[in-house]
């Protein structure tokens, strides 16, 4: 058919051409023959579907589909019943990590309540740092001994001890204190428990344990390396299992003096004490800081009167803010409690908030007065805000006032001196917020949000494993201390995230299906499309945010938030959405019609979502093949299968552990390996799909046989691919002569199989009509540099019934050069110095013309196509580039990929074509000629926000054409579908120059939060205030009333008349001491 030339309302163009396209033909310099362009394509097209046909053996194989269809079973795909058995698999393996852990709290529990303290213990125990070192005289040095370290495979082929832990401890812990010699002692008891664990459930990975005094006790052992500067900065009591699983949410206001006393040293310890207690917070945490001298300031004015969130990004940006602040002036702190008090309680009427501890944090170098009328009007007599004091300073004047308000409101009162102190000092409040919880034995199963742990392993070269931590609180059961609420640590194990989705396997979810997983606050834990990675040079870093990515940032076409909603409410149910879906790391999109199925994993604060497209994820075929007759063609030496499928269970045998899937299905189908655990309906998938694509095998032998250097040049390979995973592929060439001889391996990810996804190839054949032909450009390297061709390495694919029949053609086809054959050129089909010819595909990229490498580039669609062609899409993962003392201006994409109107001649400016997730999305700004390298150095990225072009061609439109008034002249295009192909043969007028107009960017634009002139606040503030929903923990431990002793600076006060009278601050220095000094 042939389309009229129009234009969709929405978009809005790149050039200021789109009304020119309907200029009358009256007016036109060159004409162009529509029927001729026609012919062109037709006999293009012609050529090209004939020689696919035959190279890639498609008809061959449609053919043996088509035989076995009458024995074919179609099983309809239940979405709501598949995710429910995804979630009880999930909620099975998880709960035998839980009992791991509940079988580590009690050994410890027992091990210190049949432990005595001994003050001149002496203990020598395997150090982390120092094992397998010698000193000069080739003598193991102390706490060194000789430990046998072996390369592991399940824990990342690091060199492990899996007979035995060993105990890591800061740099600023003695690692022969008396705490530390008897704690470790202590917890020796839990060596056999770890390696009996890891017996019971070999899928366990790292076990451990964290003592409130500061060691690490993990298994398997390890040697543990000092980063840099040769500091082991690791402290397991600020991981955010240990600080989960030992307190219960909190409500916390940091007041900071920033009088002008506090200059100097003082001001550098008070914000290094912010950072801190910022750093023991997490997302089911929320938090505010005000600082105060002659008047009281939040020091985020958006946040003023509020508590937000502490997830990482708010933590982030308070810690940029406290770096700002400035001592002045004179403080008074009275309006700083009032203030605090205000918001606390309107948190906790209003039901906000973490609705169970509530904490103001007072940083100050002194206090004038105790504020007792403040108190007594807003905290007392039930003192539901406990208030901690943090003396900064050696000066000790104003201390009584600053302890009394400590112990006066069920806080801690400390001195900090020197940097050193504050981890110490900070930490001693969650010992006074878990005292609740400890004398209540109450054993609270924590499970983390997602996270990296670079800092066990930041000197391997492993790479960074996304993970959640199952952790439980380890407590005294000693009689005489019960009262003192005494916790002695936390034990936790890792689950990589890549186990759970081991549950979940894609060859049930269909070509476009997934599953993810998020927490009870909305943030994801697992998705296909999260990208947690970002690259600063060559080094792969975690993004800063990388934790805190909102499902509605993936899942950005839920913008009513229903899906969000039902799953953080822990529902189970379904919906459908039509989505866009990048792909090809974003410069192209696939239109799909999503069906969402979701329900909760009990035990844990998780739900599940489970994502099946309309026509591939609906239904599963079932052949019926024999085993004798599937083995044999499993044997062919052409055959694969994806190794990151789980056909079989390899990972937990050590024996096999270095079998590869193939080789794992064969030794089960033959009973070499009985013990073989495989998933019976995936094998018989694959011996179905081995059965029909058999014949293959010898189809392409025998062309490469025949084939002669005066055949058609340049066809490199032919491969296929099944639903099963399984792949055929068969060399024309000798591997040496390759163009790209990554494809189909596991160093271009995005052409095999893989947990996350099917090959690109796949997907996007899986949206073209059966039996055509889909053709890709060249793609970047990881270099960024181009591929060695003007053309492109056309991978051809072609739907046929499961299968996918596949040929590959090289950059030197004779498609690209002028061959004997007038059709098989496509340059040689116009005159020079009349006609420019381009063949593009769908998504406006050329393959082919007779420019330059750097044409290959993205075409002008806003005016070739004027109808829902140009699709925005966002990302809200992106990092932008912010130049040093500069916090603004648009930030496009670095090495945009340029587009142009078939001009004439090409622009200089033409760029190649660039990955635009190469390692992730990032924005740079454009700065001034003259400052390009001023501030090169200081240049940093920060998460951000951005939208960006894609275009696609209407399929139904089979011709279209125009003019494009160029100043002088008016330029004239045609456009002409090739049949059975995803390209498009455009001619257009080459005696017209249209160079004037610059080109179109396909580039990342940061989305502004800009203020709005009617509004007094600004869009950026309301999206930083506005609270999602969330689901609170199930369990809250905030007071309870056996406390009477309390410890509110280190030493345990006998407080006889318990809050019944205010101590006043001169009867500090008569209260007796009962405990020993810490």
């Amino acid at each position: 058919m042939t389309g009229t030339w129009r234009m969709d309302r929405g978009a809005i163009p790149l050039l200021l051409l789109s009304f020119l396209c309907l200029l009358p033909a009256a007016q036109l310099q060159t004409k162009i023959p529509l029927e001729t362009v026609k012919s062109w394509a037709d006999a293009f097209g012609g050529e090209l579907y004939s020689i696919a046909t035959k190279y890639s053996g498609s008809l061959l194989l449609q053919k043996k589909y088509k035989d076995v269809e009458p024995t074919l079973k179609i099983k309809e795909v239940d979405g709501l019943e598949l995710v429910k058995k995804f979630s009880e698999q999930m909620e099975s393996m998880l709960r035998r990590k839980v009992e791991a852990v509940e079988r580590l709290v009690e050994a410890a529990e027992d091990a210190d309540l049949n432990h005595e303290y001994n003050s001149s213990l002496e203990f020598d125990y395997y150090n982390s740092l120092l094992i397998n070192e010698k000193d000069e005289n080739d003598n193991y040095v102390e706490l060194g001994d000789e430990f046998i370290l072996e390369p592991n495979e399940h824990f990342n082929n690091l060199l492990v001890n899996t007979t035995y832990s060993d105990i890591q401890l800061p740099t600023n812990v003695y690692n022969k204190d008396p705490d530390i010699l008897n704690g470790v002692y202590m917890s020796e008891a839990l060596n056999p428990v770890f390696v009996d664990n890891f017996e019971r459930d070999p899928t366990l990975t790292w076990q451990y344990f964290g003592s409130s005094t500061g060691f690490f006790r993990l298994y398997p052992g390890i040697k543990w390396l000092p980063d840099e500067n040769g500091v082991i900065s690791f402290d397991c009591r600020n991981r955010g299992w240990y600080i989960q699983a030992a307190t219960s949410p909190k409500d916390i206001v940091i007041i900071v003096d920033v009088s002008g006393s506090m200059k100097g040293l003082r001001m550098t310890i008070a914000k290094h004490t912010i950072v801190t207690i910022l750093d023991t917070l997490g997302e089911n945490d929320f938090v505010n800081i005000i600082a105060y001298n002659d008047y009281v300031h939040f020091i985020e004015p958006c946040f003023k009167g509020i508590l937000v969130q502490a997830d990482r990004d708010n933590r982030e940006h308070f810690k940029q803010l406290v770096e700002e602040l400035q001592a002045k002036g004179v403080g008074t702190v009275n309006k700083a409690l009032t203030e605090s008090f205000k918001i606390l309680r309107e948190f906790r009427d209003a039901g906000q908030g973490g609705l169970c501890n509530q904490a103001i944090m007072l940083i100050t170098d002194g206090a004038v007065e105790d504020y007792e009328a403040v108190f007594e009007k807003y905290n007392w007599p039930d003192r539901k805000v406990r208030v901690f004091t943090y003396l900064i300073g050696r000066e000790v004047t104003f201390a009584p006032n600053v302890k009394w308000i400590a112990c006066n409101n069920k806080g801690y009162y400390t001195q900090i001196s020197t940097l050193a102190d504050v981890q110490e000092n900070v930490m001693e409040y969650l010992h006074v917020l878990s005292r609740p919880m400890v004398i209540n034995h109450d054993h609270d199963i924590i499970w983390t949000e997602a996270y990296m742990d670079s800092a066990l392993f930041a000197s391997q070269a492993q790479s960074l494993l996304l993970m959640t931590t199952v952790a439980m609180p380890v407590f005294s059961k000693k009689n005489e201390t019960r009262s003192h609420g005494i916790l002695l640590g936390v034990v936790g194990s890792d689950v990589p995230l890549r186990e759970l989705l081991k549950l979940a396997p894609r060859y049930k979810l269909g070509v476009h299906g997934y599953a993810f997983l998020n927490t009870n606050n909305g943030y994801i834990l697992s998705h296909p499309d999260l990208r947690p990675l970002y690259k600063e040079g060559k080094k792969l870093k975690p993004k800063p945010n990388y934790n805190s990515v909102d499902l509605s940032e993936v899942e950005w076409e839920d913008r009513d938030e229903i899906l969000r909603t039902a799953m953080i409410n822990g529902e189970t149910g379904s919906l459908s959405m039509d989505v866009k879906v990048p792909v090809d790391k974003g410069k192209r999109v696939l239109f799909l019609t999503n069906d969402y199925f979701f329900t909760d994993i009990s035990g844990t604060p998780f739900s599940l979502g489970v994502v099946l497209s309309r026509g591939h994820g609906e239904y599963i075929l079932l052949g019926n093949t024999s085993v004798e007759e599937g083995l044999h063609d499993l044997l062919q030496p052409d055959l694969s299968l994806a190794n990151e499928w789980i056909y079989c269970i390899t990972d937990i045998d050590p024996d096999h552990r270095k079998l590869s899937q193939l080789e794992a299905v064969i030794r089960f189908l033959t009973g070499e390996e009985p013990d073989l655990e495989c998933d019976e309906e995936l094998v018989q998938e694959v011996l179905f799909d081995a059965v029909v694509t058999a014949p293959m095998e010898a189809y392409w032998t025998t062309l490469a046989l025949n084939m002669s250097m005066e055949s058609e040049g340049g066809i490199e390979m032919a491969f296929l691919g099944t639903r099963a995973g399984l792949m055929r592929s068969a060399l024309y060439v000798g591997s040496e002569k390759l163009s790209n001889r990554k494809f189909l391996t596991r160093k271009d990810k995005e052409s095999i199989f893989t947990m996350d996804h099917f090959p690109l190839w796949y997907r996007r054949a899986a949206e073209h009509p059966p039996g055509s032909f889909i053709y890709s450009i060249v793609s970047e390297d990881d270099s960024g540099e181009a591929e060695r061709s003007q053309c492109s390495e056309a991978c051809v694919s072609c739907i046929m019934g499961q299968g996918m029949a596949v040929l590959e053609l090289s950059p030197h086809a004779s498609l690209c050069r002028s061959q004997n054959s007038t059709v098989s050129d496509v340059t040689s089909l116009s005159s020079p110095q009349l006609l420019n010819c381009f063949l593009i595909d769908n998504n406006g990229f050329i393959l082919v013309s007779k420019r330059p490498p750097e044409s290959v580039v993205l075409l002008a669609f806003d005016c070739l196509f004027c109808f829902n062609c140009r699709v925005t899409m966002y990302d809200y993962q992106a990092m932008c580039k912010v130049p040093y003392h500069h916090h603004s201006g648009a930030r496009p994409l670095l090495s945009p990929i340029y587009a142009f109107l078939a001009v004439q001649p090409v622009p200089h400016t033409l760029m190649q074509t660039s990955s635009l997730w190469s390692s992730d999305r990032v924005c740079s700004p454009l700065p001034p000629p003259h400052a390009a390298h001023r501030h090169k150095k200081h240049d940093t990225l920060q998460p951000c926000d951005t939208e960006y072009p894609v275009f696609v061609y209407e399929p139904a439109i089979k011709e279209t054409n125009g003019l494009i008034e160029c100043g002088d002249c008016q330029k004239m295009f045609v456009a002409q579908q090739i049949a059975s192909s995803n390209l498009l043969l455009l001619v257009t007028d080459a005696t017209c120059d249209c160079s004037i107009f610059p080109p179109v960017l396909l580039d990342a634009k940061e989305v502004k939060y800009i203020l709005l002139p009617a509004h007094n606040a600004s869009v950026k503030c309301d999206r930083m205030r506005s609270q999602k929903l969330r689901r609170r923990p199930d369990t809250c431990h905030a007071f309870h009333p056996e406390v009477q002793l309390w410890d509110c600076r280190g030493e345990l006060r006998a407080l006889c008349t318990l809050y019944a009278q205010p101590l006043l601050p001169h009867t500090w220095n008569n209260r007796i001491r009962v405990g020993k000094e810490r």
